[in-house]
């Protein structure tokens, strides 16, 4: 499996009581602090470019700082960012350090409402000033903003221009800070409304400032923001004053999931994090619905909104396929799905010859669907062995009974993920040797020249991985066949919401398509595809058609999986390998409510992705098939 990298996890933690009431219930005062660590830590697989945590503390004076953030880059970041707050705690006494009262008035990181991200980035630009949370300051509390996410705008370049025009100046063009700024300028018109408000009531002084924080309207906020916004998200953040929010995209496209109860209202993006981190049942915990928000106000009082209006729902398939933990009991399900609905095209493929077939999968990811596969390949067997039971009928001898009934699939663990090629080789001929290597084989399990070799990844996107080791060392074993299964169709399109999938060049099936295409004598679709394609740049994205769809249309989805294992097949290989992908009706039974499809149908959800997907094929014939930059 070639890792794709993902933007992004959020975690939020808001306390419903005083800090005493956790110190003395759970032992400490740090009991949300310590859950975010957990929400963060077992959300590591979202996102290893970079992690931040904020903390707001709500009961600060004037003059005291109520509002912390930490920050780190690397694989290593939730470790450094709760190290670094700890760091503030290690000179206090034992008797001082669960004081919580003292903590609250004099220790840093010590609040009611916690806020976590953790980072990859899909847009090419990296570095500390891009990890999130990112923080609005205001001298006025309620101004004051703090928010992250797990976004991918499609149309900054529209939303920059309208903010300009408005006489805002963004600090950067990037989708976070405009994010940022358009809700900082409602949040800033808000506050002033609710001034103007105050003042005409009569109120001065430290009275408004109350009656602001008491009276801001979170959902008018978001909703007059957010409504130019084309792609998928979930922002999360806090407001100075106490408020809080997280809101979701009305596509669904991006998850998120959230708890309550007396003590304590938690987000996240995945639902196990938070059945693992609070230890609550899987129906307690509920699903953000698309264009949903959840706010809670410095009172503590929770409600949901609907702030942007729900579209057609297109949850990403993806997160089912591959990002989410497969502990949630409802992906586990669907990914062993994926890897049932295979078995007829690698029964196929076999030729039915399940006596001479060994199946295994490619570590670590692809295991759940593997155990699928094999729950259909074991019900294949049942039939084959009641077959021949009742062909033989009453002739059937004790003997023979006990040979059929002796049958079984043969599942091995092949693939063994051995090494990680290390970055700092970069020469190409020794870091295409060492790459190999990555993986190893476990000798002596296939019958040479006999056995079929059926090994299941949960998705083939670049093909670099099959062709510079899996295939290579699957060969070393001699069987008469390899059969590359992948549980999820062919990765044909970009992503724009959130996934590091943007550069057309590098997809296996688009590549395979552009060269049946020319062995084809049909050069001349790409060319008009390009045409096409250049011809809409400079229209509305609502007017955009999805030109890049008429590469594949002269070919079936199993002439390009066959030119797929033509391209991946390294030159030596002494064995017929062939390339199976799940099919979309397939994805579609195993995943029914995930209906986000666009990566292998091109059928995007907002009018952003049609212009991303053109522009991404211009590049492409262009030369210019660089990572996308926002």
């Amino acid at each position: 499996m070639e890792q794709l990298k993902h933007e992004c996890g959020v975690a939020m933690v808001r306390l419903l009581k005083p800090l005493e009431y956790y110190q003395e219930k759970y032992g400490t005062w740090m009991y949300g602090l310590n859950k975010l660590y957990l929400l963060m830590e077992k959300q590591h697989n979202r996102g290893q470019e970079g992690a931040g945590l904020a903390c707001l503390k709500m009961e600060a004076h004037p003059g005291e700082e109520y509002l912390f953030r930490q920050r780190a880059m690397g694989s290593g970041a939730i470790t450094d960012i709760f190290a670094a707050v700890h760091e503030n705690y290690k000179d206090l006494d034992p008797a001082t350090l669960r004081d919580a009262t003292y903590a609250k008035t004099v220790l840093p990181f010590a609040g009611e409402i916690y806020m976590g991200h953790l980072r990859y980035s899909t847009t090419g630009r990296s570095g500390l000033a891009y990890v999130h949370p990112f923080i609005r300051r205001n001298n006025w509390r309620a101004k004051n903003l703090t928010l992250c996410g797990n976004f991918n705008l499609t149309n900054v370049d529209e939303i920059f221009h309208q903010i300009t025009l408005q006489g805002q100046h963004p600090r950067k063009y990037a989708d976070t800070y405009i994010m940022l700024e358009q809700v900082g300028h409602r949040l800033d018109r808000e506050v002033e409304r609710l001034f103007q408000q105050s003042k005409e009531e009569g109120l001065a002084g430290m009275d408004i400032t109350m009656a602001i924080e008491d009276q801001i309207n979170i959902e008018n906020v978001l909703r007059t923001a957010s409504p130019m916004w084309d792609g998928g998200y979930v922002i999360s953040g806090m407001i100075g004053s106490g408020d809080c929010f997280t809101f979701r995209d009305p596509w669904g496209i991006r998850p998120a999931f959230w708890y309550a109860d007396d003590e304590i209202v938690v987000i996240a993006s995945e639902r196990p994090v938070i059945q693992t981190a609070l230890g609550v049942s899987y129906d307690t915990i509920k699903e953000l619905e698309p264009g949903q928000g959840i706010i809670i106000n410095k009172k503590g009082e929770m409600h949901l909104a609907q702030i942007n209006a729900p579209r057609e729902v297109k949850k990403c398939s993806f997160e089912r396929i591959y990002f989410s933990r497969g502990s949630d009991q409802d992906i586990y399900k669907e990914r062993k799905r994926l890897g049932y609905n295979l078995v007829p095209a690698i029964l196929k493929s076999v030729n039915h010859d399940l006596d001479n077939s060994v199946f295994s999968f490619i570590p670590n990811t692809a295991e759940v669907a593997y155990y699928g596969m094999l729950e259909g390949l074991d019900k294949a067997m049942d039939d084959k062995k009641q077959e021949l039971i009742l062909a033989k009928g009453a002739e059937l001898t004790k003997e023979e009974l006990q040979e059929i009934l002796d049958k079984k699939v043969r599942s091995e663990k092949i693939a063994i993920k051995d090494i990680k090629l290390r970055t700092f080789i970069a020469e190409g001929n020794s870091r295409n040797d060492l790459a190999a290597h990555v993986y190893d084989v476990t000798y002596g399990t296939i019958h040479a020249g006999t056995d079929n070799l059926v090994v299941i990844d949960d998705s083939i996107v670049r093909g670099t991985t099959l062709r510079q080791s899996i295939i290579k060392i699957l060969d070393t074993l001699n069987p008469k066949k390899i059969i590359i299964v992948s549980s999820s169709p062919q990765i044909r399109y970009p992503d724009c919401y959130g996934i590091d999938m943007s550069r057309m060049g590098e997809f296996i099936a688009f590549k395979a398509a552009i060269e049946l295409l020319k062995e084809n004598n049909k050069r001349h679709i790409i060319d008009e595809v390009y045409r096409k394609s250049k011809a809409q740049q400079n229209l509305p994205k609502e007017q955009i058609v999805n030109h890049v769809k008429e590469i594949y249309e002269p070919f079936t989805p199993e002439q390009i999986s066959a030119k797929i294992a033509q391209m991946l097949t390294p030159s030596k290989t002494k064995a017929e390998v062939e390339i199976i992908y799940q099919t979309i009706e397939g994805l579609h039974d195993a995943c029914p409510d995930n209906k986000g499809d666009w990566y292998f149908t091109g059928d995007y959800p907002t009018p952003g992705g049609n212009r991303l997907v053109n522009n991404s094929f211009i590049n492409y014939y262009e030369g210019h098939d660089a990572k996308r930059s926002m």
